[in-house]
C-alpha cells in the first residue's frame, strides 16, 4: 500500500524503468535461488525415502508412493525454475535494449533542443545586422558626421531616440567620427557616452575596415562601459558621405543590442520540465567555450570544458556521454546553423545530469 502511494502520479524516466527492471530481475533470481534451494531439499526427502521404503519392503509401499510423487514434483520444479530464470534473462535483455534505446533517445532530444535554441540566437542576431547596415545610412546621421554641428547633432540624438522607442531590443544607439570619439546617442538620458572615445573597441575597428556599406562590424558579448556594463552586443556599420554605400568613410554606428534579454529569454523557454531543470544546464558558448548565455548565470565568468570537447565541437550536431564537474552527463551539442549568409559561430550546449538512483536492497 506504501509502495502504490509513493508511485502514484510520478513520473518515470527511461533509466528508472530500466532500474525498476534490474531490481525486479534480481528479485525473481534472488526468489528462484530460494526455490531450487527448497527443492534440492526435497529431493534429498525423496531419495531417502525410496531407499527406506524399499527396505521396508511390503509395508514400506505407500511411503514408496509418497517418495515417488515427492521426485515427480521435485522434476517438474526444476523445470518451472528453468522456464523462470529464462524469463528473466528476457527481462533483463529487454532492460539492456531500453536502456540503450534511452541514452539515443536523451542525446537526440538533447541536441534537437540545442540546435533549436542556437538557431533562435542566429535569426534573431541577423535582425540586427540589417537594422544597423540600414540606419547607418540615414540622412540625419549621415548630416551629423558631415556638418559637426550642435544642431544636426541635437537632429541626430533625437532621430536616434525615436528608432529606439521603435526598437526596444537596444540599450543605446551610438554614432562615432572617425577619431572614435562619440559626438551623438539617442538614450541620452540613461547614458552618457557622448565624447568617449570607442577607436580600440572591436566593433569601431571592425566596422572602419569594411569595404562597403553591405559591410557590418561586430563586438561579441561584452559588459559595455557604454551602457553601464550591461550585457550587450554590439553590431556597427560605417558611415559614408552622402549615404552611398562606396562612398568614404566618415564615421561608425553602433547599436548596442540587450543580448540578455533574448538569449536568457531562450534558454529559460527551452521544452524541458521542471523536475529535468534541476539536473540540466543551458549554454551558449564560443569556440573556446566561454560561457555567453547560462541557465546558471555565469555568463562571462566560466569556460565550459569537458572530455573530448573539441571534437564534439567540430560536430554540426551530436551528443555525448561523459563525466563533467565530476558527474556523468548527457551533452546535447548544436553548431550556429547561420541564417541568410550570417552565422554566431557559436555553440549550443545542454549538460544533462545522469541521476543514479541505486538500486535497492534486497528485502
Amino acid at each position: 500500500m506504501q509502495v502504490s502511494e509513493t508511485l502514484q502520479g510520478k513520473k518515470f524516466t527511461l533509466e528508472e524503468v530500466v532500474e525498476f527492471t534490474d531490481l525486479i530481475a534480481e528479485k525473481l533470481d534472488g526468489a528462484i535461488d530460494k526455490v531450487d534451494n527448497i527443492n534440492h531439499k526435497t529431493h534429498v526427502l525423496s531419495v531417502n525415502a525410496s531407499i527406506e521404503a524399499a527396505r521396508a519392503g511390503t509395508f514400506g509401499r505407500p511411503f514408496g508412493i509418497v517418495a515417488a510423487n515427492m521426485s515427480e514434483l521435485s522434476d517438474e520444479t526444476i523445470k518451472i525454475t528453468e522456464r523462470m530464470r529464462k524469463d528473466t534473462k528476457e527481462i533483463l535483455e529487454v532492460g539492456t535494449l531500453i536502456k540503450s534505446q534511452s541514452k539515443e533517445y536523451r542525446g537526440n532530444r538533447l541536441s534537437d533542443l540545442a540546435l533549436v535554441n542556437i538557431d533562435l540566437i542566429d535569426r534573431n542576431l541577423y535582425e540586427r545586422t540589417a537594422d544597423v547596415r540600414w540606419w547607418a545610412t540615414d540622412g540625419n546621421v549621415v548630416d551629423a558626421l558631415m556638418k559637426k554641428t550642435k544642431d544636426v547633432y541635437e537632429l541626430a540624438s533625437q532621430r536616434l531616440n525615436v528608432i529606439l522607442q521603435a526598437y526596444t531590443v537596444y540599450y543605446d544607439l551610438v554614432l562615432a567620427d572617425v577619431d572614435g570619439n562619440i559626438v551623438v546617442n539617442g538614450n541620452k538620458e540613461k547614458y552618457s557616452s557622448v565624447n568617449s572615445n570607442v577607436a580600440s573597441t572591436k566593433w569601431f575597428t571592425s566596422a572602419i575596415r569594411t569595404k562597403s556599406g553591405s559591410e557590418f562590424g561586430f563586438q561579441s558579448v561584452n559588459r559595455s562601459p557604454l551602457v553601464n556594463n550591461d550585457l550587450a552586443i554590439v553590431y556597427s556599420a560605417a558611415v559614408r558621405e552622402h549615404g552611398d554605400t562606396k562612398g568614404k568613410i566618415i564615421g561608425v554606428l553602433g547599436v548596442i543590442f540587450k543580448w540578455e534579454s533574448l538569449s536568457q529569454t531562450i534558454i529559460n523557454h527551452t521544452p524541458i520540465d521542471e523536475d529535468e531543470k534541476k539536473h540540466t544546464r543551458i549554454c551558449i558558448v564560443d569556440n573556446d567555450g566561454l560561457i555567453l548565455a547560462d541557465s546558471e548565470g555565469k555568463m562571462l565568468k566560466e569556460t565550459l570544458q569537458f572530455d573530448k570537447k573539441t571534437s564534439l565541437f567540430g560536430e554540426k550536431k551530436n551528443y555525448m556521454f561523459t563525466e563533467y564537474a565530476g558527474t556523468q552527463c548527457c551533452i546535447g551539442h548544436a553548431l550556429s546553423p547561420g541564417f541568410e549568409n550570417y552565422s554566431t559561430g557559436w555553440h549550443s550546449v545542454i549538460l544533462q545530469k545522469l541521476i543514479n538512483h541505486g538500486k535497492k536492497s534486497k528485502s
